[in-house]
């Protein structure tokens, strides 16, 4: 592993995200230090953080900090960012300082670290935010099939800088452009001029509070790409991300519309997969930290790559020219000083209908009677920030996580679970009383441990619980296809806790599931196991390897070859709270010359647990299982304590 690079942060306001990312990042990166103007809760956070704080540059010895991060307003915000950043540089320090910074200030820090052999970057931010990058690496795929006709754009002006950032990221380029006069309407400022060589029509909101800039926006960016084809849209910088395919009708031999076939079989509208942010504060708690880390990141390789800081920056330069550009034509912003805004919410839109439900005639509007999936555009990934492969196809994407790469699971599951869990579990089940009750399985996936048991325990009984669609479709599948399977194995679709229990069981099996419910939901669930479980039954309970939350960035965790075409399951992860991680699987599909076919992306939480706190939390001991060569994961055995019965006097017996 390489040197850990040390940390200073500077700025405690939105500087709080950064010393969560260093401290998420560790040990690649370490926290050196807080430095601020000395306030109460700056010096509290480095406390909590475990580090010095600094009410001055003359107390920071340059020796041991490697990089600073600047989060302090620049000249053009009323700060001294600027200043710190080039005393930094000098001081031989590399200096990542947070937007908006002048094209002029820009250009001095890039010369200043040029000079003394350091990098120096401004973060824009928002490209690193998940919904934008997601809609980034879209429309390379996009532009790769079809040429921009338009672009139609929104942002609000303390957040400008970034948004040309983004425009040309989306564009794949900024030159040619062009910025023309604005005129006034209301709070808005309409621009017209062309970026990347493409027509832009951008709308400003050209007011501010000075005492609270970073409130009263009225939206966020807004960007609409425009092709023949049809619209890619970011409609927030939060999402969500939508593909509007061009409505298009065929004509026939006479000259009429046809209504049916053709390109009327897509859907309209669709999401990205994984470009809504939920609650607004899920942009602080996960998509803010998350892009901050991402920038830390890249940050890091550039101090280690060491290449030519002003080489590196001409992108850069040039977004800040048409930022300065664009702030000229649109003059000071408005002074406005406006109250909290009120709290409207989705409800408060909708039609009220006094409790009864709108007629269909018995059947869902548009679906003949059946429920209509939701087609989401294929998730873009690309191993790591970057842009995914050409191409853009739709796929279903359903409601509960597993369902979109259901097709895909046994692909990657397979030899696991015929070298590891499966035998782990049937050796943790051996000598169960199968007469006494059936074994119930606990998101049984598509059956890959149920067919084991079923092999290993002839005349065992086995309830399979799955509740995600498409893997219960392989389930049902699977057990179909073989009379003895059938006649004894019960696929229910019932989610945990709240499964319906047998009154006995013999032993119960909890693979890959645990994770996925918070404590009290799991605490019931072993309450309920352990109330049925026959004299000598047991639970088995598997684990994932993450026994805490963690940055895992893109790995490709296995490929195989399925007629002539190759599939590769890619795997990342971040935290999303002190004890659970948002993860993420991405299948990609290739033909044998590596033309992608598509990809298909799917996403869940899990909180990160030990079998350790599975014994805790159950009152239950536990006995590992060692998966003897496999190096798979955590497994244990739940071995409730007898329970005492009474005779009909009450005296236990």
């Amino acid at each position: 592993m390489s040197t850990p690079l040390r940390v200073l942060v500077c700025g405690t306001n939105f500087g709080r995200f950064y010393l969560r990312a260093v401290a998420d990042l560790a040990p690649d990166l370490v926290l050196a230090g807080v430095l601020s103007r000395g306030g109460t809760a700056s010096r509290a956070l480095a406390d909590e953080y475990g580090v010095p704080h600094h009410d001055s540059l003359d107390t920071v010895d340059a020796d041991k900090v490697d990089i600073a991060c600047v989060v302090v307003g620049s000249t053009i915000s009323g700060g001294a960012g600027t200043d710190l950043a080039r005393a930094l540089l000098a001081r031989g320090v590399h200096v990542l300082q947070e937007h908006p910074v002048h094209h002029d200030e820009l250009v001095d820090c890039l010369r200043i670290a040029r000079r003394h052999g350091v990098q120096y970057r401004v973060n824009a931010h928002y490209r690193h935010v998940e919904p934008v990058r997601r809609f980034l690496a879209a429309a390379a795929r996009l532009r790769a099939r079809e040429k921009l006709v338009f672009v139609d754009a929104a942002s609000p002006v303390h957040v400008l800088h970034p948004f040309v950032d983004v425009l040309g990221a989306a564009l794949g380029g900024l030159r040619p452009w062009r910025v023309d006069e604005a005129v006034a309407s209301g709070p808005l400022r309409s621009v017209t001029g062309e970026v990347g060589g493409v027509p832009l029509t951008l709308r400003v909101h050209h007011e501010l509070d000075p005492a609270d800039r970073d409130n009263h926006a009225l939206f966020w960016h807004r960007i609409i790409l425009g092709t023949r084809a049809g619209a890619l849209t970011l409609a927030d910088t939060h999402g969500p991300v939508l593909w509007t395919p061009t409505l298009h009708a065929d004509r026939d031999a006479d000259g009429r519309l046809v209504f049916t076939g053709g390109q009327l079989d897509q859907p309209g509208s669709v999401p990205l997969p994984g470009t809504a942010a939920g609650t607004q504060r899920d942009i602080f708690d996960r998509l803010w930290p998350q892009a901050v880390r991402r920038a830390l990141r890249g940050f890091a390789d550039a101090v280690r790559r060491n290449g030519d800081p002003l080489r590196a920056a001409q992108y850069d330069i040039t977004a800040c020219r048409i930022w300065s550009q664009l702030a000229a034509r649109l003059g000071p912003p408005d002074v406005v000083r406006p109250a909290s805004p009120s709290r409207v919410t989705l409800a408060d839109l909708v039609e009220p209908t006094n409790g009864i439900a709108e007629p269909t005639n018995g059947i869902a509007e548009s679906t003949n009677g059946i429920a209509e999936p939701t087609g989401k555009l294929a998730e873009p990934t690309d191993g790591g920030d970057g842009v995914g492969a050409a191409g853009i196809d739709v796929v279903v994407d359903a409601v509960e996580p597993y369902s979109p790469t259901a097709e895909f699971f046994d692909l990657a599951a397979a030899a696991h679970v015929a070298t590891g869990s499966a035998p782990a579990v049937v050796a943790a089940l051996t000598g169960i009383d199968a007469a006494a009750g059936p074994v119930v399985e606990i998101g049984a996936g598509t059956g890959l441990v149920t067919v084991a048991l079923a092999r290993a325990f002839p005349d065992l009984e086995i309830v399979a619980h799955e509740p995600a669609i498409g893997m219960r479709a392989v389930l049902t599948s699977r057990i179909y296809r073989d009379p003895d399977l059938r006649r004894r194995v019960t696929v229910c679709a019932e989610p945990a806790p709240d499964i319906d229990l047998p009154d006995t069981i013999s032993g119960a099996v909890v693979c890959g599931v645990a994770g996925h419910l918070d404590q009290p939901d799991r605490v019931r669930l072993w309450r309920r196991l352990a109330e049925r479980l026959t004299p000598g039954g047991r639970i088995v309970v598997e684990l994932m390897a993450i026994d805490r939350p963690l940055v895992l960035d893109p790995t490709r965790l296995s490929r195989v070859d399925v007629g002539g075409q190759r599939y590769e399951w890619w795997f990342s992860g971040e935290p999303d709270g002190p004890d659970r991680m948002r993860l993420h699987t991405t299948w990609r599909v290739s033909a044998e010359d590596g033309t992608p076919v598509r990809e298909v992306a799917d996403h869940y939480h899990w909180y990160t647990l030990t079998l350790a706190g599975i014994a805790a939390e159950s009152g239950m001991p536990l006995h590992d299982i060692a998966q003897a060569g496999t190096g798979g994961p955590p497994i244990g055995v739940l071995v409730p304590t007898p329970r005492t019965t009474t005779d009909q006097e009450g005296t236990p017996r």
